[in-house]
């Protein structure tokens, strides 16, 4: 791995839309420091990066330990000069039945390890006086769900977050966007039945279910430089189930 090079963190890289995302990153010759809880799953993210960066364990719950691994990933001299907030998790259950660990350990994820992850990250960036800052966002953030208030809640204060911080940052190179996406073919997904599937479908315009690389290839535009004027925004990727 070359410590000269631009380099993406991307948390939740070992599989879906975190690795539809690295594995476009390296192409676009962009090396990847990839996220996982598990050591599996870090060994997914070396296997498939194939010595275009590394990855490394990283609980978003213990928000206590963020600052301290990306303090570790400094020391070692790697810049971070995008910062992808992709990792997510999800406890349903309804608000009369949802249990405070269900509740914490949702918005802990979520969203307070978002707050911990930026802060970690941004004083280098502005220093730079360029950066980019992407968060994957969700649909249920605008159109909530039942079952789902702890992650509609999550999602719904990252869009709060980023216009804040945008507005902080935006004379300082540095962009931050949210991409939102709508029902995507996931590990979620595949373990629906035909009946579940149809119906999630039948709510959705075009039809079908996104693909991960749709996201990704969001998430690349808005990297890049021809997304340089465009700050403070919510990117709707969602086949049409949702319409600003």
């Amino acid at each position: 791995m070359n410590k000269n090079r631009k380099t993406v963190l991307i948390t939740g890289a070992n599989r879906g839309i975190g690795k539809a995302i690295a594995k476009k990153f390296i192409n676009k010759g962009i090396q990847v420091i990839g996220t996982s809880t598990t050591q599996d799953g870090v060994k997914n993210i070396e296997d498939y990066l194939k010595g275009n960066g590394f990855g490394f364990i990283l609980n978003l719950k213990n928000t206590d330990s963020i600052t301290e691994t990306i303090k570790e990933i400094y020391k070692k001299k790697y810049s971070i000069d995008i910062l992808i907030n992709n990792a997510g998790i999800k406890e349903d259950n309804l608000l009369v039945k949802m249990k405070n660990k269900e509740w914490n350990d949702v918005i802990k994820t979520n969203l307070s390890s978002i707050f911990y992850l930026v802060k970690s990250v941004i004083r280098p960036m502005i220093k730079k006086k360029q950066g980019r800052i992407i968060t994957i966002g969700s649909v249920i953030a605008y159109t909530g769900n039942k079952g789902q208030v702890n992650y509609s809640a999550s999602k719904s204060g990252l869009v709060g977050f980023h216009k804040s911080l945008a507005l902080e940052v935006a004379s300082k190179g540095i962009t931050v966007n949210i991409v939102s996406p709508g029902l995507i073919k996931t590990d979620f997904t595949n373990t629906l039945s035909s009946i579940q599937n149809q119906k999630y479908i039948s709510n959705i315009p075009m039809k079908r279910l996104g693909n991960p690389e749709e996201i990704a290839d969001a998430v690349i535009f808005l990297s890049s430089k021809k997304a340089s004027y465009i700050t403070g925004h919510t990117l709707h990727i969602n086949g049409g189930m949702y319409m600003i």
